[in-house]
């Protein structure tokens, strides 16, 4: 949450608790029912505890999230209970695996869009797989502060359901459905449940995009890329100063520290990536090839020949491909340890011709 729309929560939570009752009681409680049984709940962006009453259960925790100290001190006489947590959207203090639900009403549509993928990712982390949640959002497009606002200075970004799914999606979550909801039908509201697979870790200004094939049911269950222990991926990246050593095997921190996002062709996760068809491929180059036209990465680094040869050309070797929306595209062969024809001085090399194909930011641009 930027700072100005923190401000305005911090001084006017009072008004806001005062002209904003819950009008989603009933859907709160349908989805507290939902919930993972024996593990802790989360209402994130939970104000002054409105929909507390209705999540709260006797059987297990309730968090409530807020980045306003002012809308938890609210809170907190609202639910003397409840746990309350001062935390930002897109830093979230949770670890993984450690919740049973998330609800999040009119919360995440205070973060800019292209933050959006990597604070979903981080939730998808904090939930345990098969978790519920429940997102509502606003209906529209672009991002910031609205003209008829009657709590001015806050910032929003408004999104169309086709948009939202995919990006829901990328981060790891089963999709169960997008509705326009709201008298007015300004509202969307989404339902999902945290997948077992890997979300996508990717942002703007990425110098590189790796993309792999899926996730393993290892990585998955690790929550980051290529964790078999014979995969050779992060060796290579240090090596070719594609990551910084202290950052490797840790998604977010690659993201952040060295511009480098991940995501897979296909986000299904297999003990092996010959268990998947050719058509979740070609799909899955659709939905890659979608989020590179938004975020505009320096150079698309597809690892591994197989989706590539699946989805574009068969015959295709190592090297240089056509570009993906307008976005320079290498393919290299897979790091698995299967793959010993290729050493790790050779894929090393490949990683550092991805790295060279790299447009500069000034040359990017991208919408969604």
């Amino acid at each position: 949450m930027d700072v100005e729309t923190r401000a305005v929560y911090e001084a006017r939570a009072g008004d806001w608790a005062e002209r904003r009752p819950p009008g989603l009681t009933r859907e709160a409680a349908v989805f507290s029912q939902r919930c993972l049984p024996g593990l802790p709940v989360v209402d994130l962006g939970c104000g002054p505890g409105t929909y507390f009453p209705s999540l709260a259960r006797p059987d297990r925790m309730l968090v409530g999230l807020d980045n306003a100290r002012a809308m938890l001190d609210l809170g907190r006489a609202t639910g003397p209970e409840v746990a309350v947590v001062q935390g930002d959207l897109g830093h979230l203090p949770l670890r993984a695996r450690c919740l049973g639900g998330a609800w999040a009403r009119a919360s995440y549509l205070h973060l800019r869009r292209h933050d959006l993928p990597v604070a979903l990712a981080q939730l998808h982390r904090a939930l345990a797989p098969g978790a519920p949640v429940e997102l509502t959002l606003r209906v529209g497009t672009g991002e910031g502060p609205l003209p008829d606002d009657d709590f001015p200075g806050r910032f929003f970004a408004l999104w169309e359901a086709q948009d939202l799914a995919a990006v829901v999606v990328g981060a790891g979550f089963d999709l169960d459905s997008v509705e326009v909801t709201g008298r007015s039908g300004d509202w969307l509201t989404v339902r999902a449940r945290a997948g077992r697979t890997l979300p996508d870790f990717v942002g703007p200004d990425m110098r590189v995009l790796v993309c792999g094939l899926n996730p393993s049911v290892v990585a998955a269950d690790a929550g980051f890329g290529y964790a078999g222990a014979t995969n050779r991926f992060w060796r290579a990246a240090v090596q070719s100063a594609l990551v910084a050593a202290e950052h490797a095997r840790q998604p977010l921190r690659t993201l952040a520290g060295d511009g480098v996002g991940m995501t897979d062709l296909v986000k299904r996760a297999t003990p092996r990536a010959s268990e998947l068809s050719g058509a979740e491929y070609r799909a899955g180059l659709l939905r890659v090839g979608r989020m590179v036209a938004w975020l505009r990465p320096g150079v698309v680094l597809f690892v591994g020949l197989a989706g590539w040869r699946a989805a574009v050309d068969r015959d295709a070797r190592a090297g240089v491909q056509p570009p993906l929306a307008e976005t320079p595209v290498y393919v290299m062969p897979s790091t698995s340890g299967l793959n010993a024809a290729t050493s790790l001085d050779e894929l090393a090399g490949h990683m550092r011709a991805a790295i060279a194909l790299a447009q500069p930011p000034s040359r990017r641009t991208g919408s969604l």
